[in-house]
């Protein structure tokens, strides 16, 4: 909302600026007006699903226990999964986890974690010609706890399939590195897909969107 605000504020301000010598340049307010139409129909929810099940990674911060950078955030790459058995996106981030890596000593010593997604992972910013840093890049922070599942739960096996389907190398992870399945669970999630700041949306809203 604040941004939609901000952009129909920089139409008023550019028509009042107008002086004389300047004229009146339909193109600008024409931009202005699209930009500000564009923002309105954005999915910020939707925005956020579609970039969790586009990605086969995500970066992951934490809080490091290890020695030579305690009380650091610490950054990993995790390979990620939402899928259902018919590859369609649930939103249940899961993760397969181990604690000889940084990540599973930190989740255990402070669970809290924050999960970063961005366009630039498939190169849809790349090829649309933008940078990752640009807001109109699309990214979301998706922040929340880890939950170690418990393989017993009739839910353990198909979300592992799942899983391993999307990740193939990950069954030898399971059997020779203690790797074990985890799901986020979220607690909040911001999204930045347009200029004017980033937008919190619920885990309900993100849930909520149908594929």
């Amino acid at each position: 909302m604040q941004s939609c605000h901000s952009l129909l504020l920089a139409l008023i301000l550019a028509l009042l600026s107008l002086s004389p010598s300047s004229g009146y340049s339909q193109r600008r307010d024409e931009r202005i007006v699209r930009e500000y139409k564009r923002q309105q129909e954005l999915n910020h929810a939707k925005i956020a699903r579609d970039l969790v099940h586009r990605a086969n990674w995500a970066a992951l911060g934490s809080l490091s226990t290890n020695e030579k950078v305690k009380g650091y955030p610490m950054v990993n790459i995790i390979s990620i999964d939402d899928s259902d058995a018919s590859n369609s996106s649930t939103g249940r981030i899961r993760f397969l986890l181990t604690d000889l890596d940084f990540t599973g000593p930190d989740w255990q010593a402070d669970n809290k974690v924050t999960f970063m997604f961005s366009d630039e992972q498939t190169l849809r910013c790349k090829d649309g010609g933008k940078d990752p840093m640009e807001p109109t890049c699309a990214r979301s922070m998706i922040s929340g706890q880890v939950k170690k599942m418990d393989p017993s739960d009739r839910s353990y096996q198909p979300s592992l399939d799942a899983y391993v389907k999307r990740h193939p190398a990950a069954i030898n992870w399971v059997k020779a590195h203690n790797f074990y399945l985890c799901e986020l669970e979220i607690s909040n999630i911001f999204v930045l897909d347009f200029y004017g700041g980033p937008h919190k949306v619920s885990a309900s809203d993100y849930y909520a969107v149908s594929n």
